[in-house]
C-alpha cells in the first residue's frame, strides 16, 4: 500500500436534486459519506481534484484520507456518476472505514515480462480472464496491484490463482470462480486453400461457339 492521499472536502447542508444542483452550478461537485455506524453526511469537493483521482486506475481499492473542514476520516470510493457527454463527475459516494476493518475491493492486475515468455515469442496470445480480482483486505492493507511474471510460460499454459503474490492477511473474496487468471493459447492459422481454388469457373475454348438453347442455327438461303 502506498501513501493515503488526502481529499480536501466542506460540508453541504441542502439535499436532493435541487441541493445537488445548487452546488454544481457554484463549482463543486456534491457527494455523501456514509458508513461505519455513523449518520450519512453530505459534501461537496472541488472538480479538479477529484477527477485526477478519477482517472487513476485502481481509483475504488485505494484508501483516502477525506477531510471535512479538517476532519479527517479513511474513506473507499465507492460510486461516481460522471456526466453522459463531457465525462466530469457529477456525485461520488465514499464509505468510511473504521481501523481494521476488513473491505471487498476489486485490484488490478499487471502482466510483466511478455518479451520472456517463450510461448508468446512463438505466437502465442495472452488470453486475459480477469483484469482485476475481488479481495478481502484490511482497508490499511489494500495493494495497489497484483503482478503476474510471465517469464518462462509456454503455449497452452494456465495462470492460476496461486500464481499470485498476496500480501499477508489478504485473500481472494472467490477463490473457485476466479481461480484462473490467463491462460497463453496457441496462434489462429488460417486454413490455406489449395493452389488454384478460387476462379476454376471453365472457360470456352479459343474458336469455341457457346451452345444456345434451341437447337442448330439454320442454313443460310441460296
Amino acid at each position: 500500500m502506498g501513501t493515503t492521499i488526502t481529499i480536501n472536502a466542506s460540508p453541504r447542508t441542502l439535499a436532493g436534486t435541487g441541493g445537488a444542483r445548487a452546488v454544481r452550478t457554484s463549482g463543486m461537485v456534491p457527494g455523501i459519506v456514509y458508513g461505519n455506524k455513523k449518520d450519512p453526511e453530505m459534501i461537496a469537493l472541488e472538480p479538479r481534484s477529484l477527477m485526477a483521482e478519477c482517472m487513476q486506475p485502481g481509483f475504488f481499492s485505494k484508501l483516502y484520507s477525506l477531510s471535512i473542514n479538517g476532519a479527517q476520516q479513511e474513506v473507499l470510493a465507492k460510486h461516481v456518476q460522471f456526466h453522459p457527454v463531457t465525462d466530469r463527475p457529477l456525485h461520488v459516494d465514499f464509505m468510511r472505514v473504521s481501523k481494521g476493518a476488513k473491505v471487498h475491493v476489486f485490484v488490478p492486475i499487471t502482466f510483466i515480462n511478455e518479451d520472456k515468455a517463450p510461448g508468446i515469442k512463438r505466437g502465442g496470445v495472452l488470453n486475459i480472464i480477469h483484469h482485476n480480482l475481488e479481495l478481502i483486505c484490511p482497508a490499511q492493507s489494500i495493494p495497489e496491484k497484483l503482478v503476474v511474471d510471465l517469464t518462462g510460460r509456454e503455449i497452452n499454459q494456465t495462470i492460476h490463482l496461486e500464481a499470485l503474490a498476496l500480501p499477508e492477511g489478504v485473500i481472494a473474496a472467490h477463490p473457485d470462480r476466479d481461480n484462473t487468471i490467463a491462460t497463453i493459447v496457441a496462434p489462429t492459422v488460417e486454413e490455406e486453400k489449395p493452389a488454384g481454388a478460387e476462379g476454376t469457373e471453365a472457360t470456352p475454348e479459343a474458336g469455341a461457339t457457346p451452345a444456345s438453347g434451341g437447337g442448330s442455327t439454320p442454313p443460310a438461303a441460296s
